[in-house]
């Protein structure tokens, strides 16, 4: 049997793609596709905002009374009345939801004790593998290569810096021993500000529609080591998405990662 998936997020960017994906797939029973009361598509069949012809499946601002499992790509202040709701109902949710204030993930963790979560800043495949990479290369290249982290994104995205590059970041300093997040520089400006050690540096791009872009660079004097990712578009983040979701169906209560979905 199918598993029951809820997208929050429907209207959006990604949730037009999730839903749209996780038609084709055809591995899962999609039965609400839910975003805020005041968007304007909200009573349209959601297949067709999504580009993708009718599913009989109308878009509304209400949860159903029971699911399997949710996928959550939405907006920070509305993820945790997604929590709240599969916590009640017993149902697994998957959150790619970026942004998200200490609260709500303090929150999550005491959900996770009833319910399985997958919460993550990326979903895509080729980000995890590079998350379990980044620290381990900062230790074999040693204290003396500089660290700085450059992302890109589309001039829509309202967090900055991404939850990916912060991810990239607090990995390295959890593997090389640096305090977090205070190894953290922003950014610098200023005729005097030179590169303190042990520091990692962080810089936000916005411009026009680029999908997501990261670069972690390690530098010494003499040689640049660079690790990079680019999102060719958003599909890859929703097939990372939909995999976790396949994953998590059926799974003990616990908060678990992308990691524990690919195995990394």
């Amino acid at each position: 049997m199918k598993p029951n998936l809820i997208i929050h997020g429907a209207a959006g960017r990604m949730g037009r793609r999730l839903l749209a994906l996780a038609v084709e797939t055809g591995e899962f029973d999609l039965i609400a596709a839910v975003d805020r009361a005041e968007h304007p598509d909200i009573g349209t069949d959601a297949g067709l905002a999504a580009g993708i012809g009718e599913i009989n499946v109308q878009l509304d601002s209400a949860f159903p009374a029971t699911a399997d499992i949710v996928i959550d790509f939405s907006l920070p202040e509305a993820t945790e009345k997604v929590v709240d709701y599969c916590r009640d109902n017993n149902v697994a949710l998957v959150t790619g939801t970026t942004g998200l204030d200490e609260g709500v993930i303090e929150k999550m963790g005491v959900v996770a004790e009833r319910i399985a979560i997958v919460q993550a800043s990326n979903m895509s495949v080729g980000m995890n593998v590079l998350f379990s990479l980044v620290g381990k290369v900062a230790n074999m290249v040693g204290a003396d290569y500089d660290i700085e982290i450059v992302e890109a994104h589309h001039r829509f995205k309202k967090d900055s810096p991404s939850g990916t590059a912060l991810t990239l970041a607090e990995n390295i300093a959890k593997e090389t021993g640096r305090p977090w997040p205070g190894c953290l520089v922003h950014g610098r400006e200023g005729k005097v500000v030179p590169r303190q050690a042990g520091t990692i540096g962080m810089h936000a791009i916005r411009g026009g529609d680029i999908t997501g872009e990261h670069s972690v660079i390690l530098s010494t004097l003499g040689e640049t080591l660079k690790l990079s990712h680019s999102a060719h578009n958003r599909d890859n983040f929703v097939r990372g998405a939909l995999r976790a979701a396949k994953w998590l169906v059926g799974r003990p209560a616990g908060l678990y990662s992308m990691a524990d979905v690919l195995g990394l």
